[in-house]
């Protein structure tokens, strides 16, 4: 053989699976798709049925012991995908579970054959191929018969020039009776998993021959469309959260550095110029401090700047935050574009689905994050048990799409200690902000100090600030009060003794 022969992807349409296959089905290939009941796998292949199926390019469904087609055709038309003008023009179905049941696999073979000449099908899909498994064992049949069929079933329908996708109830693809795996081309697999209240669904590309498709598990859901799924975030070992080195090569070179305003030039003072493009930038503090404000007014300036921007919002919406006036009409011009969701069963790769969606729709340059500890909580507890890690894979993905990202945290002010991340992921901020209460005069004051900006230099004071209705306002520097070091309290009440 000296050419090299192409192998044509056929793109199913399902959303993120061809991204996991490599492009798509390979044409003329044996597949499997399997997994545990109630994992997705019907659904699934109805919607890659219905997204390929064309005229020109028929499918053919064929029941050898799994649910009868008018069932199934009776729950699928519930999802979006679902066409009725597909059936009998683009999608035939063929029962055979009778000649099954009586063991008679060379007459289910020759009908099959028989349905394919006469239709033509470019795609064939074959349910259920455990449940044939299944019937050899309680019949006391050799399996080698049954696996000698489903292996002339697929020398037979790729010599006809088909595509194939056999669909097994199998809840792993490692145990005993997975044996008939070694014969497929391609291999698809499916799991669902219970975290205390949340269910977890998970696709796996186990292999698919002559494609380098993407290694894992990809979390996804069945909604009213059909199947989504959101290929997991890989972090390359070259990408790290924040901007290239050659930035931080720079950093001494100010006039290098291109700096996003906050919308405030006191804050931006304290930055030396403001935030450098492309950084991560951590806003910690107690309730009522006004990170969400500070955040809501350094998106409002890139919308000023031509920047449009997302914000992705795991606690109240946009129109119940006190920065509401102005971040609500940026919503509705549609320079900012939004992420809500107060469920609590997410995982990771679905917000970040969502995010590099919105992203690259609006070519957005800010993102804004309100808050990481809605967001822990609104993880899947598979998720939130790893949220260090889960933030690591987010930062980098943003970061290296050249977006710059600011992150707020809920920080309890303890007053006698200082902490700058309730997740120990303060390291993965390329700049830190940290907003604290300090009592004066019998009164709390707001202080804000820049703790680190990477490569650098940055104010290293503390300073008062306020708030009112048209956002956060910096104030004189915090050296004119004796006894307040490091946010410590004025006075100190008096100790109590047993008798008090």
């Amino acid at each position: 053989m000296t050419e090299k022969v192409s192998i044509r992807s056929l793109r199913t349409g399902v959303p993120g699976l061809d991204q996991l296959l490599g492009g798509g089905i390979p044409e003329f290939s044996l597949n499997i798709l399997s997994g545990a009941p109630g994992s997705g796998k019907t659904t699934l292949a109805h919607q890659i049925m219905f997204g390929m199926a064309t005229p020109e390019n028929k499918a053919l469904y064929i029941s050898i012991l799994g649910e009868p087609p008018v069932k199934m055709l009776r729950y699928q038309q519930q999802f979006t995908f679902f066409d009725p003008n597909k059936i009998q023009e683009s999608i035939h179905y063929l029962n055979l579970s009778e000649l099954i049941l009586a063991s008679d696999f060379d007459g289910a073979l020759s009908r099959i054959t028989e349905e394919v000449n006469r239709i033509s099908p470019a795609l064939v899909l074959v349910d259920s191929i455990r449940a044939l498994l299944g019937l050899a064992e309680r019949a006391h049949q050799d399996e080698a018969d049954t696996i000698e069929f489903i292996q002339r079933l697929g020398i037979q329908l790729s010599s006809l020039q088909t595509t194939t996708l056999l669909i097994g109830e199998y809840r792993s693809t490692d145990d005993d009776s997975t044996s008939i795996f070694t014969v497929a081309d391609g291999v698809i697999h499916l799991t669902q998993s219970l975290h205390r209240n949340s269910v977890v669904r998970k696709v796996q590309v186990v292999k698919m021959r002559g494609h380098a498709q993407v290694p894992g598990l990809h979390t996804f859901r069945i909604q009213n469309s059909g199947l989504e799924i959101f290929p997991r975030a890989i972090v390359l070992g070259n990408i790290w959260p924040g901007p290239p080195p050659e930035a931080n090569a720079n950093a001494n070179a100010n006039a290098n550095i291109v700096r996003l305003s906050l919308g405030k030039s006191g804050i931006d003072d304290m930055l030396a110029g403001g935030l450098p493009a492309g950084y991560s930038l951590l806003v910690v503090g107690p309730s009522g401090s006004g990170k969400t404000i500070l955040a809501t007014e350094f998106l409002a300036e890139g919308v000023r700047s031509g920047e449009n921007g997302v914000i992705a919002i795991f606690e109240k919406s946009p129109h119940q935050s006190r920065g509401n006036q102005i971040l609500t009409p940026l919503i509705e011009s549609g320079h900012i574009g939004t992420i809500e969701s107060r469920a609590l069963d997410l995982s990771l790769d679905e917000v970040l689905h969502d995010l590099t969606g919105t992203i690259k729709r609006l070519g957005a340059k800010r993102v804004v994050i309100d808050s990481l500890s809605g967001f822990e909580l609104s993880l899947a507890p598979e998720f939130s048990e790893d949220f260090r890690s889960s933030l690591y894979r987010m930062v980098a993905q943003l970061t290296a799409m050249g977006v710059t990202i600011l992150m707020t945290s809920e920080l309890e002010d303890r007053y006698t200690d200082l902490r700058f991340s309730p997740f120990g992921s303060a390291f993965m901020a390329d700049a830190i902000i940290v907003q604290r209460y300090v009592e004066i005069s019998s009164e709390f004051k707001r202080v804000m100090s820049v703790i680190k900006v990477r490569g650098s230099p940055h104010e290293k004071s503390i300073r008062l600030y306020d708030i009112d209705h048209t956002g956060v306002h910096l104030g004189q520097l915090l050296t004119d009060y004796q006894g307040i070091m490091g946010g410590r309290p004025e006075w100190q009440p008096p100790s109590r003794t047993p008798s008090s």
